[in-house]
C-alpha cells in the first residue's frame, strides 16, 4: 500500500493505493488531483482518494477510485471505475472538478439573495390599494 499526499497550497488529500498500482499512475493521478484541488477561490480542502487494482484478469474495468474530500464545509465524494489507469485519473478529475465546482459556486454570497421569498417565511408584499 502506497500511502503519500498531494500538498500543493492549502490541499491535503491522501493518496491510497491497494493492489497492484504502480508509481506512474499514483504520479500521474497526483498531478490530475492536484490540478483540480489547487486551484484559486477554492476553501481548504482535506481528504482521501483511494485507488485500486483488481489482481482478477477477468474483470473487465480493473480500476476503481474513490474520494471523499472536505472541501470547506461540504463533502464531496466521487468514485469511478475504468479499465486503465489514466482513463481513471482522466474520469476522476472530471468528475472531482464538476463536484468542487458546484460546491464552490453553491457558497458564493453573492448569489443569495438578500431575504427569502414570501413563500419560505420572508417579508410578504405590500397589498395593492384597491381604488374603488
Amino acid at each position: 500500500m502506497t500511502n503519500e499526499g498531494t500538498g500543493t497550497g492549502g490541499v491535503a488529500v491522501r493518496v491510497r493505493a491497494d493492489g497492484n498500482v504502480d508509481e506512474g499512475a499514483l504520479a500521474y493521478l497526483r498531478e490530475k488531483i492536484g490540478a483540480v484541488l489547487g486551484r484559486p477561490g477554492l476553501p481548504p480542502v482535506s481528504g482521501e482518494v483511494r485507488v485500486t487494482r483488481a489482481a482478477a484478469a477477468h474483470v473487465a474495468l480493473p480500476w476503481f477510485a474513490g474520494a471523499e474530500i472536505q472541501v470547506g464545509d461540504d463533502l464531496v465524494v466521487v468514485h469511478a471505475r475504468e479499465a486503465s489507469a489514466r482513463e481513471l485519473a482522466d474520469r476522476l478529475q472530471d468528475r472531482l472538478r464538476s463536484r468542487t465546482e458546484r460546491s464552490a459556486h453553491r457558497r458564493v454570497e453573492a448569489r443569495r439573495t438578500a431575504a427569502p421569498p414570501p413563500w419560505r417565511g420572508g417579508p410578504r408584499r405590500q397589498q395593492r390599494q384597491g381604488a374603488g
